[in-house]
């Protein structure tokens, strides 16, 4: 086990699991992951090893015995006619009954209908009367002569759900946790190995929350194929639901005016809509204009009646095109169905997560650590929804006074539920506290930059802010920054027509979407002195143009990282000898010589990549040695060449996030351009001294 998971186990004991165990227990079984996380988390809640291979084998045991598998629900109702009484796990939902005036439950694996069930227990769980709940149940048989009346007895239910906890205990264990470790925790509970992401990629991962700890919050997310984008909403808590976009109905979502049966807003914590893309789909207009009002005012009606709910608004979908695709010809709201596709609807979303920044999820993406049980997160979530941090970040920073209502609710709402799920206790640092102002107002920017598209009466606005000390934080997105050429396209006002035969958007080949300009690479044109920024999940970076121009012509070359150790590593060295290998002359010679310091772990396999990497240069004309430091000071990376410039790098060549080194066929794989970059800086310095 890791040093977090030792901590998360000593802070939270028997509130958490192992992550890959619901996997190990789950066979075939169609359930969701928080109902095996319940049972994991009555018989697995531990670190001990021996008492963990017990409890799977308790819980593969309930499993085999009392999940009813379709195929076998004639079994199960077999053994409970034979035994008089049998403990199913089944997915059990209640209608009443107005002809007798009594509430029958259905079970919807094992087949049986018309079951009575008492009324206090429909009181205590009313979402068993909209779509469903997962019960552990007692079902009892017993003949009646009268046909009727069912044969089948409810004895006992019991929703798979915590029953109660301690909040002060829960904020308590908290403060033992630095952010980094509190964001991991979070990570490892939502599946995911926060090894294998950076930063902010888990921020964007967990804004999929925000719906659970916020009430009426409006998310969408859209982006390619496998990313996850529904994971969350059909596993994760049983306080929410995902929902086929296509199954919607005003009376399934809102109200049955004719029965008076309140819809799935009026039970569910988060109403997420699965598989919302799609411009053809056929969406009812009524159910659009009920949709934007309750999204607007927390409000629908009921005939004369005016209903208030609280359910979180939930927008999933996948795209057909990248993102400078959309930028040069449409927006990012592209694939919406068409009356969805309405500036109206769109102004009402608080945030636009961005799934393209999202990797596709691979095997060795998912969890093996420690996290919560979902279910007991789940509440806590549902209980922090009570309260509101959106005004935290005031005595600190002030928003730009040309935000309007609607986008400084859109911003506070956002990071009210990235606060509450963070820091519960409201102790962020300055610095986090803007960390997440800035995630919240790009959010809610990345919505209304592509209204200026949609519809050309929405004015344009200075998403920014202020610190304390009079400094300005102006936000873009990571699509302004990486594809200026295109971003800042606007919608035609009626009497300014985009003339026929213009050519919007650059003007030069554009690799995968990947486009070079000033803007991108810090405003620095050739070689020149400056500084460039690089934000985290920015694509379209590559070691030429990083380094290329700065080295043109050298013949001697000196990188300094005392870093060069893992596979990896080296790696990295090859591409950017590589980089030279490919540009230079034919003819030309280059000296690549590399001071670093010996790996003291794996010092053997150290020292055969690189002499790998030597033997490898032979061929193209490159002298490639390197040499330890035998100080072991040295801790700034540079890059020296006899061209007279210096290349400083906070991380050195180390500047990709991972990704899959074995899969012949990603693009990531073979091509710079197409990796996601850490967050990192460059300085290039013009020198005159010798090459150190």
């Amino acid at each position: 086990m890791t040093a977090l998971d030792d901590k998360i186990n000593e802070r939270f004991p028997g509130l958490v699991v192992r992550k890959d165990l619901v996997n190990a227990v789950k066979g075939n079984a169609i359930v969701p992951s928080y109902v095996l996380e319940f049972l994991l988390g009555q018989y697995c809640a531990t670190n001990d090893e021996s008492s963990i291979q017990s409890g799977i084998e308790t819980v593969k045991e309930i499993l085999r015995k009392h999940y009813v598998h379709r195929n076998e629900a004639g079994l199960i109702r077999s053994n409970i006619r034979e035994k008089g009484r049998w403990k199913v796990i089944d997915k059990i939902s209640v209608d009443l009954n107005t002809d007798k005036d009594a509430y029958e439950a259905t079970f919807a694996n094992l087949g049986i209908k018309k079951v009575i069930i008492d009324s206090d227990t429909v009181k205590a769980h009313p979402k068993l009367l909209v779509s469903g709940v997962w019960c552990i149940a007692d079902v009892e048989y017993e003949h009646s002569e009268d046909k009727n009346v069912e044969p089948w007895i409810l004895g006992s239910i019991k929703p798979i759900q915590l029953s109660k906890f301690d909040y002060e205990a829960f904020l308590g264990a908290r403060a033992g946790f630095t952010t980094d470790e509190w964001i991991d925790l979070l990570f490892q509970t939502v599946g995911f190995d926060p090894e294998m992401f950076g930063r902010r990629s888990k921020l964007l991962q967990l804004m999929r929350l925000v719906p659970f700890v916020e009430r009426n919050y409006n998310l969408i997310e859209l982006g390619p194929k496998g990313t996850g984008k529904s994971h969350i909403f059909s596993e994760f808590s049983p306080h929410g639901i995902l929902i086929s976009g296509g199954e919607v109905t005003v009376p399934k979502l809102f109200v049955n005016n004719s029965s008076g049966k309140i819809g799935l807003v009026g039970y569910w914590d988060v109403v997420a809509f699965d598989e919302f893309a799609g411009r053809q789909k056929r969406v009812d207009k009524a159910l659009v204009d009920i949709m934007k009002n309750y999204m607007a005012n927390k409000s629908f009606s009921r005939g004369v009646e005016t209903l208030g709910a609280e359910a979180s608004m939930v927008f999933v979908g996948n795209t057909k095109h990248n993102v400078p695709y959309m930028l040069k010809h449409t927006d990012l709201f592209e694939e919406l169905p068409e009356k969805y596709y309405d500036s109206a609807f769109i102004d009402r979303l608080h945030t636009y997560v961005p799934g393209w920044e999202i990797d596709v999820i691979r095997g060795e993406m998912f969890a093996s650590g420690y996290g919560f049980v979902v279910d007991y997160l789940a509440e806590i979530l549902r209980h922090m929804r009570n309260n509101d941090y959106s005004n935290r970040y005031q005595a600190l920073f002030t928003l730009s006074s040309d935000i309007s209502t609607r986008d400084r609710d859109g911003v506070n709402k956002t990071f009210s539920g990235m606060m509450k799920l963070l820091f519960p206790a409201d102790n962020a640092t300055e610095a986090e506290v803007e960390e997440i102002l800035h995630l919240a107002v790009e959010g809610r920017k990345r919505v209304k930059d592509q209204l200026l598209r949609i519809d050309s009466t929405y004015p344009e606005t200075d998403f920014s802010f202020t610190a304390r000390d009079g400094r300005k934080v102006v936000v873009k997105t990571l699509e302004q920054a990486e594809y200026p050429q295109y971003y800042n396209k606007r919608a035609p006002t009626h009497d300014e027509p985009v003339p026929e035969g213009v050519k919007e958007g650059g003007d030069g080949p554009v690799l995968g979407g990947v486009k070079k300009s000033a803007e991108t690479n810090g405003g620095l044109v050739g070689a020149s002195e400056g500084h460039k920024v690089f934000s985290e999940n920015q694509k379209g970076v590559t070691y030429a143009d990083l380094f290329w121009p700065w080295l043109k012509g050298a013949t001697n070359i000196v990188i300094t990282d005392p870093y060069i150790r893992m596979f990896h590593q080296v790696r990295n060295l090859m591409e950017f000898i590589e980089m030279i290998a490919v540009r230079k002359a034919p003819e030309d010679e280059v000296a690549v010589r590399l001071v670093t310091r010996p790996d003291e772990v794996s010092s053997e396999k150290q020292h055969a990549n690189l002499v790998a990497v030597e033997s490898a240069c032979t061929a193209a004309g490159i002298k490639f040695s390197w040499e330890f430091d035998g100080t072991n000071t040295i801790h700034a990376r540079h890059i020296v060449s006899d061209t007279g410039w210096k290349i400083s790098l906070d991380r050195g060549l180390d500047i990709y996030q991972k990704f899959e080194m074995n899969d012949a066929f990603s693009l990531a794989n073979r091509l710079q351009a197409y990796r996601p970059v850490k967050a990192f800086e460059v300085t290039y310095l013009k020198t005159n001294g010798p090459l150190t």
